[in-house]
């Protein structure tokens, strides 16, 4: 369990539900804590996953690694009607989603109460 003297900074993750549980585990290996919140993409409206981990210092590229190795990016297609067509005939269009989205930022104070 972290204490207060070494959480520095908060990582927010966002990544596919299906990369979920590969990326809890292999956070759960590397002995970090995640907090999961689900969410929703905009442009495609799938499931999401929102990940909080309070991260000490010398912590951060070991989890950006690991978020590497277990969050894809993959190819999907998308139907979008076709301009000016007179019948609704929908044309496939790809879209690479996946991956991870990773902001990090400082933490002035951190406390378990």
């Amino acid at each position: 369990m972290m204490n207060d003297s070494n959480v520095h900074q908060m990582m927010m993750v966002i990544i596919q539900e299906q990369d979920l549980e590969p990326a809890l585990e292999a956070l759960k290996a590397l002995d970090v804590p995640a907090l999961h919140m689900v969410s929703s993409g905009g442009f495609l409206r799938r499931r999401n996953a929102t990940l909080l981990i309070g991260l000490p210092d010398d912590m951060e590229a070991d989890i950006v690694s690991t978020l590497h190795e277990t969050c894809h990016k993959r190819v999907e297609y998308m139907a979008l009607p076709m301009e000016g067509s007179p019948l609704p005939m929908p044309s496939a269009m790809e879209i690479t989603v996946g991956g991870a989205t990773v902001f990090t930022f400082s933490v002035d104070r951190f406390e378990e109460l």
